[in-house]
This record gives C-alpha cells, structure tokens and sequence, in this order.
C-alpha cells in the first residue's frame, strides 16, 4: 500500500488463532481513534472482526501460522476520509461467499454484516492465498455485494 502526503496506512501480522481477532480489533481501535468518526470506528471494528474471524475459521494460515491486517486511511476530504481494511490469509477451497441463514442458525451472517456496513467489499487472489478487503466511502452506499478480483 502506498501513502500520500495525506494518507496513512499500517499493517499488522496476527496469529491464526481466535486471539488474532481480538489483537486486530484492539489495534485498529487504538489507532484510529480520533482519526475518524465514532460511529465510522464502530463499523470497522465489526467489519474487521468478521473478516479477520472468518479467515481464522475458513482458511489457511500465511507462512509462520499467520494473517495479515491492513488498513488504510484515503485523503482527508473534509472531516472524512475513505477506510480500507484487508485481511490477507493462506487462501481456503472456495472463495468467501454470503449465505443464508434461518433465523436460528448461529452462523452465516458474516458478509451480510461486512456488505451492510461497507460501502463495497472484494476478494484479491493470488498464487499465495487471498486478500478479502472492505471500503467504507463516506460518500459512497452500502455495498451490493462482492467484487472478486484476481
């Protein structure tokens, strides 16, 4: 990820473990704080929860028993500011895809919350794993679903 003058990104490696959520979650909160809006903050947190969650759950772990946490604030245009989160793992058998869920189940809602939230969402490919990223545009709409690349 490159930088501009205004812009700033970070990168974390978490564990593949469910304590990797957690890590994630705490960093971003940390240091997005006052960075953006509360309510903005919320949601990145829970996208990034779910995605980080999901590729704990559903794929391979990078080399080292790792995932890769990215994040990126776009130029400031006013008080706001386009978000994107990624989360790099060692791939999986099938792509990430939304299901459906009976009102019961206790799983299966994940990308709906990630499409709710986002104003669009994707997956990126490559001959190492997968990257699932989520931009939040505050000029943008929620997203209609996933842009698979790659």
């Amino acid at each position: 990820m490159t930088s501009g003058p205004d812009e700033r990104s970070w990168c974390v490696v978490v564990p593949h473990h469910p304590t990797g959520a957690r890590l994630a979650r705490h960093r971003l909160a940390d240091e997005l704080a006052g960075l953006v809006p509360a309510m903005l903050l919320a949601d990145l947190v829970a996208v990034l929860a779910e995605l980080v969650g999901n590729a704990i759950r559903h794929a391979e772990p990078l080399p080292g028993g790792v995932v890769r946490v990215a994040w990126r604030l776009g130029p400031a245009t006013g008080d706001e500011r386009l978000v994107q989160l990624r989360v790099t793992d060692g791939g999986a058998g099938t792509g990430p895809r939304m299901r459906a869920a009976s009102q019961d189940a206790v799983d299966g809602r994940g990308l709906h919350i990630v499409s709710g939230l986002a104003s669009r969402w994707g997956v990126d490919r490559d001959g190492l794993g997968q990257s699932v990223w989520a931009e939040f545009d505050p000029a943008g709409t929620p997203s209609a679903g996933l842009v698979a690349t790659g």
